[in-house]
């Protein structure tokens, strides 16, 4: 099947996919209208000060759950999943370096893992659609959005610090406003745009060289518009030198929860 079949699937038969292995690949578009979620697990030791370090940065790091310790299953988000399996992708970071990417954590679980779900910005795809805004990651089965490091500082919170990934859609100049009044909506899928125009006033001096995902070329009746990405934890883990694992990007835990229930936790 491709991506696009997926489109207005259930999430729970997208993660029984991912579980059972007869989907592998990226899954933005997939089960459109709910919220997809990033993933960041640390070690019981660290997860206060990572539960703060996201309390102190909503924009990138929007709190769905926080799973209790050596409890791979949400109570709140998605009942019948686990998170050891439920993604297509992982990615492990050992004293700040990325080691490997696996497709399940079932070896790598351990009884001090702390699991924290952060809202995506990918949720609010299906909202944008609706309201007439065209994206580019969804126009082809290989679309990808992109994603760059940039130099906005984020809050630091004990060992936790270093700068925030933002994500990047080509905007009609002419739907600027109402893609930010349609985004602004979800403030738990990262909200309203970050930063809109000149991408080095940010830190980025070529939208080419993406930190991850695809490019996509700024048209000339465009403007980039950047918001704060779940990939950020990823980035902390590296600059703060600390074991963690996460999602590996665009490959995003599937929650229940509908856009319109986000309206309402937002």
């Amino acid at each position: 099947m491709l991506r696009s079949d997926w489109k207005n699937a259930k999430p729970n038969e997208v993660r029984e996919a991912v579980r059972s292995g007869n989907w592998k690949g990226v899954t933005h578009g997939m089960a459109r209208g709910h919220i997809h979620s990033n993933m960041a697990i640390v070690q019981k030791i660290h997860a206060f000060d990572f539960l703060r370090f996201c309390l102190l940065n909503p924009k990138p790091c929007p709190l769905i759950e926080v799973l209790d310790a050596g409890n791979p299953n949400p109570r709140f988000c998605a009942k019948d999943a686990d998170v050891r399996t439920d993604l297509s992708s992982y990615r492990i970071f050992s004293q700040g370096k990325l080691v490997e990417e696996v497709p399940s954590l079932q070896k790598h679980w351990k009884n001090d893992h702390v699991t924290f779900l952060m809202g995506c910005s990918l949720s609010f795809d299906q909202a944008m659609l609706e309201a007439g805004i065209p994206l580019r990651h969804l126009e082809n089965e290989n679309g990808r959005i992109g994603v760059y490091q940039s130099n906005i500082p984020c809050t630091s919170a004990g060992i936790f610090s270093g700068n925030m990934i933002v994500s990047m859609r080509p905007t009609k100049r002419k739907l600027l406003m109402q893609t930010i009044a349609v985004t602004s909506k979800y403030p738990i899928a990262h909200g309203a745009p970050i930063h809109i125009g000149n991408p080095q006033d940010i830190g980025i001096h070529d939208l080419a060289n993406i930190h991850s995902g695809g490019y996509n070329r700024v048209q000339d009746d465009e403007i980039p518009v950047f918001w704060a990405c779940g990939v950020t934890p990823q980035s902390i883990a590296m600059s703060s030198g600390i074991d963690m694992i996460t999602h590996t990007t665009g490959h995003m835990f599937m929650t229940d929860l509908t856009l319109k229930s986000a309206q309402i936790l937002s």
